[in-house]
């Protein structure tokens, strides 16, 4: 990709207009540039066959799709592929597809590592190299492969979407306008662990369903595990989702990893049944992929079984989700720290 050049990619209908201002095109253009990108997901300017070619030469002296493949794959027996995709910067950057019958999810990536440091996660241990702009959330949808089959979008991937909200708001924009992709909101799931004044400014601002990462309702123990606890607490993240209905088509839920050991106990079911209490949601649990050097493991699934039955039981909606590409750097930032130190992790 030529840097110099600017990316249509990740431009919004009123942004493209004014390219085609520019480039001295009626502004019409801008919506038939709009539809070759985002409807027909066309790969170079001179695709866009009902703009003249003297306006496709002049375009492409200043601009390109900046759309860009991925550069590696790891697949799953169970069908789920993991994909490295470039940024402009030099990075790299993880998604997963995960087909199930008639359902296909991406997990895209908002950060290039990310600042939050929660115990468990690899991507944290990577550190903070950066935000991705909306072109390159955008690029992980639009040069999948198997981008035609996906009926979900998850924000769960490398990075904390609330620390990036500006790209990320941008990028649900375009995907759910009707100059855009024109999904529905309720395809896309947006996860955050609770940054102030951002994940307000997001429930506002986007009708996107919402998943809280809790991993545990006992605050000091949320400490340790996620730094980010530290700034904006579980209960205060709680009171706010409060104020806000998620009783009708917008989902809330929030994610639980259960770690054996650690946060499985009846006493860390009961505390989550009482700062739920009230509240319209879900709860997902999720098996803990093991990642180099953290003394942390997987509940049995007796154990998280009882859990969620607990849950259940006192008018929690529960569920465990099915573990997904155990036999492929399963756990995010695998892949991307393998590509960064240039070697394979070894998972054991």
């Amino acid at each position: 990709m030529n840097s110099l050049k600017r990316s249509l990619l990740g431009m919004t209908l009123t942004e493209l207009k004014a390219v085609a201002k520019e480039i001295g095109m009626p502004a019409f253009t801008g919506g038939q540039m709009a539809k070759w990108i985002y409807e027909h997901h066309v790969k170079s300017i001179d695709e866009m066959t009902n703009i003249s070619k003297g306006n496709r030469i002049k375009l492409e002296e200043k601009y390109t799709i900046g759309c860009a493949e991925p550069t590696d794959a790891q697949h799953s027996k169970d069908g789920t592929i993991k994909y490295l995709f470039p940024t402009d910067n030099g990075k790299f950057v993880e998604s997963v597809y995960i087909p199930d019958n008639d359902r296909a999810t991406l997990c895209v990536s908002s950060q290039v590592g990310c600042k939050m440091n929660c115990m468990f996660c690899q991507t944290g241990k990577q550190g903070f190299e950066g935000n991705l702009d909306a072109k390159d959330i955008l690029n992980q949808i639009y040069s999948l492969p198997e981008s035609d089959k996906l009926t979900n979008i998850v924000f769960m991937g490398q990075g904390e979407p609330m620390d990036n909200l500006d790209n990320v708001l941008r990028a649900t924009e375009i995907l759910t306008a009707d100059y855009g992709w024109a999904w529905s909101p309720k395809r896309i799931t947006v996860s955050s662990v609770g940054v102030k004044n951002k994940l307000q400014r997001f429930i506002e601002e986007s009708e996107c369903h919402l998943a809280i990462s809790l991993h545990t309702a006992i605050p000091e123990q949320r400490a340790e595990l996620m730094p980010a606890q530290k700034g904006m607490g579980i209960e205060e993240i709680v009171e706010l989702l409060k104020n806000y209905d998620f009783s009708h088509q917008r989902r809330l839920s929030f994610e639980y990893i259960v770690f054996g050991g650690v946060n499985d106990s009846t006493t860390h079911a009961r505390e989550i049944v009482k700062l739920l209490k009230g509240l319209n949601c879900r709860i997902n649990l999720i098996r803990f992929h093991k990642i180099p050097n953290i003394p942390l493991h997987s509940a049995e699934e007796k154990k998280m079984e009882e859990f969620r039955d607990y849950l259940t039981n006192h008018g929690l909606f529960t569920t465990i989700r099915a573990s997904r590409g155990q036999d492929i750097f399963a756990a995010c930032g695998l892949l991307s720290t393998s590509k960064k130190n240039g070697n394979t992790i070894n998972e054991e």
